[in-house]
Formats: structure tokens, C-alpha cells, sequence
């Protein structure tokens, strides 16, 4: 076959089927050069002010409502208690309970606006940016289960959880997005 068919046939047109970064590849005889783009340009999303903000933001968010979602869903099934058996005559005034339990729906809620707070983020931070970035959760839990539940912390948490802030500070001095856009 020759090349001519084979370049124009389906299988090798570069525009539907290769791969975005290849597709902004052109070959001029046997020299590869790169065509402008997004990424070659002086506004270049991962040095964005903005994109910055908006991902402190949403790491903020997430900080705050998984904890806080957490810690109501505690709370709310340490009121309604667990079964002593497991027989079904038994769980479902349990079931009842949960679904009528006020603390259960609050945090549920919080919970769905940190997984929507979290889908979001991803989308334009890097993933080993926002999940170290988002371990300041570990503190917010600490602080809600000592004000909220009740809870003793001993001073060895409080020094694991200061470890753990020392590395999301380390963290967020870096870049949230590192690779291209995809």
C-alpha cells in the first residue's frame, strides 16, 4: 500500500486518534517541530494567581466539610446507639432512627459538598498536590473530636498531626498543576 493511502486512510489521522500532544507535533521532512500552544504561552495556567486561589479555596472546603461531615455522623449514630443482635425485627427501628437523625443528614450533606469540592479541585490541580494539600483534615478532626465529640487527644497525636501540617505546608508551596492540560 502506498504511504499516501496509508497516511490519509482512517487508522493514522493525527487529528482524531493520536494523542493531544502528539497532535501539536508537526514534522517538516526529518526535523520535529512544535507548533504554539497553550502550554508554551506566558500565561500558563499552573503560574495562575488565580488558579492558585481557587484551589486554596477548594482545599479549604474539603478541609472543612470532610471532617466536619465525619464528626456528625459520629455523633449522630453514638445517639442512636448500636444493636445488640443482628436480627432484622431489631435493625429496622435502628434504620428508622438514622433516616430520621438530623446529625446523619447534616453530615451527609457536608460530605457531598466535600466530594463535590473534591471532583472539582481535581479537575485542574494535580492529584499529589491536593490529597497531601487536603491531610490539614487530620487537624480539623482533632480539634472537632476534642470540642464537639468529647474526645482526649494525647500529646503524641498532636505531634503526628504537627508532622503532618509541616508537610501540607511543604506542599503548598509547590504547584498545584504540573502537567499539561488534558
Amino acid at each position: 500500500m502506498p504511504a499516501k493511502r496509508i497516511a490519509k486512510s482512517r487508522l493514522f489521522r493525527r487529528d482524531e486518534l493520536w494523542p493531544r500532544a502528539l497532535r501539536r507535533v508537526r514534522w517538516i521532512g526529518h526535523h520535529r517541530c512544535s507548533e504554539p500552544n497553550e502550554e508554551n504561552s506566558s500565561n500558563r495556567m499552573k503560574d495562575s494567581p488565580r488558579l492558585h486561589f481557587k484551589t486554596g479555596v477548594f482545599i479549604f472546603l474539603m478541609v472543612l466539610f470532610a471532617p466536619l461531615g465525619n464528626v456528625l455522623l459520629s455523633k449522630g449514630m453514638k445517639g442512636i446507639g448500636s444493636a445488640r443482635n443482628w436480627e432484622p425485627s431489631e435493625l429496622f427501628p435502628i434504620f428508622l432512627r438514622i433516616l430520621s437523625s438530623g446529625y446523619i443528614w447534616l453530615g451527609i450533606a457536608c460530605l457531598l459538598a466535600f466530594f463535590v469540592a473534591y471532583m472539582l479541585v481535581l479537575t485542574w490541580a494535580d492529584y499529589s498536590y491536593v490529597q497531601p494539600a487536603s491531610a490539614f483534615s487530620y487537624a480539623v478532626v482533632a480539634v472537632l473530636g476534642l470540642l464537639l465529640l468529647g474526645e482526649k487527644v494525647n500529646l503524641l497525636r498532636w505531634s503526628g498531626i504537627a508532622v503532618i501540617c509541616a508537610g501540607v505546608f511543604i506542599v503548598g508551596h509547590t504547584h498545584p498543576r504540573t502537567t499539561g492540560e488534558s
